[in-house]
């Protein structure tokens, strides 16, 4: 079959689209931004095509539609101001472009909810997306999950880091009630499954795993599965889902724009009201996973660093009249038409390009960033605070990054290794350079980026930085400049320690993380004390 997949760069779209493929079909990813998808493998297989479009433009949706058997819809606005009209307005315009092409099935992803009760207006949103589809005139399923558990998801990232963290938790009403989570293995196999159903269903389905629990036992669950010890949950009736998700902000790596939707759907209990999905669809061959089952498979992931994707890796929407960042990267001023800041260094390097590349991008996450770790600790906890994202999303993968991942609170906008042929966007890199840009992501009055470059010079290399601000009214240029005085502690030490870290290690990869846990630039200043000592012992004359 041929299948469009709207929301391909996001954590169900993303682990989706290969496995149609697999499955023998034909994908059509619809992106706002192809070049996402320049870096994934199974994006560049046969049978995969990616066109740049958005479900809030009526002729790219009809362009994506056209000749399509199946229409997959994975995508909400989430947490931005006014979504509910956004999701709205864009379940419209997709749904008139699958009519008009004459799509044979439109697919969505949904919430169990209760009926009969007032649901949160997340909830409400992701409801009455479904109705539209199913009013539409085109066949659709929609699918209604509770938890998906899987590695990544922020689902059970926000179960992990609360339970890891607090061995004594506050805990709300909520983690009271039932909740019958779904493995992520299993949510898509029924996505995969449903491109089957007779041409005349046009209903929901509520799809679960065989364990029904309260959020309390599936901590208690997670504890055992990571053997930790017990943790103990203190009652507290007034901690409301608002005030939790603040507390969830401050906890997990899952910021409060996201904590919101995902407490709000646990406020009400969340199980299959039926299981009718069976008639259609058979189950797995190994049978539904299990709570405890899905838990390990996701910690083993993580710990193997085969998170195929994460909560984190779709970018927020931008409101249509405020332009993407990666369109505002100001070359220079006169061309940004106002006024840019740059903080530009540069630092030869003995490791070869190679090896220090391979410390560039190793970068943010577990390694951190070279410099003035208690900076970048507190700006972290500002921004969280003031509902940003914060340092602690991480990585995807440990030692490799591909264009849209989010790292820490920046966004990798574009990566070009040293032997790819410059894109448009970076007219002015040289023969075998190496290019990684960060887009921030956190809070701030302006738009900033941060470029890392390496160039070969002879047996060496040349390591460049360029920090780039773009202000945004007075306020933005009050903020560079208050924070001016530290850039010689955050860039300046940056420069000089990836280098550092590169000649320390030529030639093996990322610096890896001591098991002491100080970071990477404990261990270069151990390793250059260790390697004095060496040196001197040498130098003696032997025992005679």
């Amino acid at each position: 079959m041929r299948c469009v997949v709207t929301g391909a760069t996001g954590y169900i779209g993303g682990r989706l689209a290969p496995r149609l493929v697999a499955e023998g079909h034909t994908v059509r990813c619809v992106v706002r931004t192809p070049a996402k998808m320049k870096d994934i493998p199974w994006a560049q297989q046969d049978g995969v095509e990616t066109v740049r479009g958005d479900v809030l433009d009526p002729d790219a949706m009809r362009d994506a539609c056209e000749g399509a058997d199946v229409l997959y819809y994975l995508v909400h606005s989430l947490s931005e101001s006014g979504f509910a009209e956004v999701d709205r307005h864009a379940a419209l315009i997709t749904a008139e472009a699958a009519r008009k092409a004459g799509v044979g099935r439109v697919v969505y992803l949904g919430g169990i909810h209760p009926e009969g009760v007032e649901l949160s207006e997340h909830l409400s949103s992701r409801t009455e997306v479904g109705e539209i589809f199913l009013r539409s005139g085109v066949p659709t399923a929609v699918l209604q999950a509770a938890v998906i558990l899987g590695s990544g998801s922020a689902s059970f990232e926000m179960l992990r880091y609360l339970t890891e963290r607090l061995p004594v938790m506050l805990t709300p009403s909520w983690v009271h009630h039932r909740v019958q989570p779904i493995a992520i293995r299993d949510v898509l196999h029924y996505l995969t499954q449903v491109v089957h159903l007779p041409a005349d269903v046009n209903r929901t389905f509520d799809i679960g795993g065989p364990d029904v629990l309260t959020y309390l036992q599936m901590m208690e669950g997670f504890a055992q599965v990571e053997g930790l010890p017990r943790r103990t949950m203190l009652p507290v009736p007034v901690l409301t889902p608002r005030l939790s998700s603040h507390w969830v902000n401050l906890v997990t790596p899952v910021p409060r724009s996201t904590a919101v939707p995902l407490i709000d759907s646990l406020v009400h209990e969340v199980v299959a009201a039926e299981s009718d999905i069976d008639s259609y669809v058979d189950p797995p061959a190994a049978g539904l996973t299990g709570f405890r089952t899905a838990v390990d498979l996701a910690l083993t992931r993580i710990r193997e660093g085969q998170v195929e994707t994460r909560w984190s890796g779709a970018n927020a929407r931008y409101a249509p009249s405020e332009p993407m960042p990666s369109d505002l990267l100001p070359s220079d001023p006169d061309w940004a038409g106002g006024t840019v800041y740059t903080d530009v260094r540069e630092r030869g390097c003995a490791a070869p390009a190679e090896s220090l590349w391979h410390v560039v991008v190793g970068i943010g996450g577990e390694r951190g960033w070279y410099s003035f770790p208690l900076g970048w600790r507190v700006r972290g906890i500002l921004d969280r605070l003031v509902g940003g994202v914060g340092l602690r999303r991480g990585r995807r993968d440990a030692n490799a990054l591909q264009v849209g991942d989010a790292l820490d609170w920046w966004r990798v906008e574009e990566q070009v290794e040293g032997t790819a042929a410059a894109p448009d966007s970076v007219p002015d890199l040289e023969e075998g350079e190496y290019l990684l840009r960060l887009r921030a992501e956190m809070k701030a009055p302006g738009l900033a980026w941060l470029e890392l470059r390496v160039a070969p010079r002879g047996n060496g290399s040349l390591y460049r930085q360029r920090a780039v601000f773009l202000p945004r009214g007075l306020a933005g240029h009050a903020y560079w400049w208050a924070i001016a005085p530290f850039h010689v502690l955050v860039f300046g030490d940056m420069e000089r320690r990836i280098v550092a870290a590169a000649e320390l290690e030529e030639g093996s990869g990322p610096l890896a993380v001591p098991d002491d846990g100080r970071g990477p630039v404990a261990a270069w200043r151990r390793h250059r004390r260790d390697r004095a000592v060496r040196d001197a012992a040498k130098a003696r004359p032997a025992a005679m």
